[in-house]
This record gives structure tokens, C-alpha cells and sequence, in this order.
């Protein structure tokens, strides 16, 4: 009785979690910060951000240019 409880409890708590990551609660004045206001010193430290390049990876065998 006490595990199907703890099941209920659990399934409960990630079906909440789900609605207000997905902003369905915003109707009761739940709902997440924003990207941009969850760690706003990060975004203020970055340094020209547009001169980062995803580059692919070089073989091991390959010596480095």
C-alpha cells in the first residue's frame, strides 16, 4: 500500500513538473523564468559569442595543424 502511494505521489509530481516546464500553469501564476533571466551574470560575462565555431574532429593519427 505505502509503494502505490509513493507511485501516485511520484507520477503526480512529474506530471506538474511537465505542465509548468511547458508553461500550462501560467493561468495560476506558475511558470518558469525565461532563458534569458535565469542566469543573467553568465549572459553579461560573454565575450563576442558570434566568434565561436563548431569545428569537426581530427583524427588521432592526424597531427594538429
Amino acid at each position: 500500500m505505502k509503494l502505490r502511494l509513493a507511485l501516485i505521489v511520484l507520477l503526480l509530481a512529474n506530471a506538474g513538473y511537465f505542465l509548468w516546464a511547458r508553461g500550462d500553469l501560467v493561468g495560476f501564476g506558475l511558470a518558469p523564468a525565461s532563458l534569458n533571466e535565469r542566469e543573467p551574470q553568465r549572459m553579461a560575462r560573454q565575450i563576442k559569442p558570434e566568434w565561436v565555431q563548431v569545428r569537426k574532429d581530427v583524427k588521432a593519427g592526424a597531427p594538429a595543424p
